[in-house]
């Protein structure tokens, strides 16, 4: 079976740029994914403040999911913060839960909260 690897659903704000991730982050599809995030990011240059990934469609990650979030996060300009959303009872929220991503980087339960932080 093959899995779209790409974020979709670009929706670019001022100052942020939100993206849906997809339904699977593993060993496969993460170095696939950091291109593609990353030249979204560069693409917005000193405009981007704020960078979301949205975990909330994404019902299986594992470590390489969180290490995908920490190069994405390595890889934006100074200045720059990566916010998650992630469904509270999905898999996303409990893999940055027990790898102390959520230490890190700020997880929203919804959107509309990752948008107004």
């Amino acid at each position: 079976m093959t899995f779209f690897t790409n974020p979709t659903e670009l929706r670019d704000l001022p100052g942020r740029v939100h993206l849906t991730m997809p339904a699977e982050i593993d060993y496969c599809t993460a170095p696939e994914l950091l291109p593609h995030v990353m030249s979204e990011a560069e693409a917005r240059g000193d405009r981007l403040d704020v960078l979301i990934l949205d975990l909330r469609a994404t019902s299986f990650m594992d470590s390489q999911g969180v290490r995908l979030i920490n190069d994405i996060r390595e890889g934006l300009r100074p200045g720059a913060r990566v916010r998650l959303v992630a469904r509270p009872d999905g898999i996303a929220s409990r893999v940055l839960e027990l790898t102390g991503m959520r230490r890190d980087v700020p997880v929203y339960d919804n959107l509309p909260e990752a948008l107004a932080s």
